[in-house]
């Protein structure tokens, strides 16, 4: 699998766990400490995400590192 292929199947990820806990992107990315901006890059795979934004993004949804990369 190519880098590009991961960051668009993680940004698929982030959309479903964030769409399923009824979030907005603007009120997801406010509850992560990030612009709507970038959270819209990071789910449409176009820009690629530090651990540490992972785990913020993990921690506002709820949810393990890993149901993030599992793919």
């Amino acid at each position: 699998m190519d880098e590009q292929t991961r960051r668009e199947r993680l940004g698929y990820n982030i959309r479903m766990k964030r769409k399923g806990a009824g979030l907005t992107m603007r009120g997801f990315a406010q509850m992560a400490g990030t612009s709507h901006t970038y959270l819209w890059q990071v789910e449409n795979g176009t820009v690629s995400i530090g651990f540490d934004m992972l785990c913020k993004f993990a921690d506002a949804l709820g949810v393990e590192v890993r149901d993030l990369i599992d793919f």
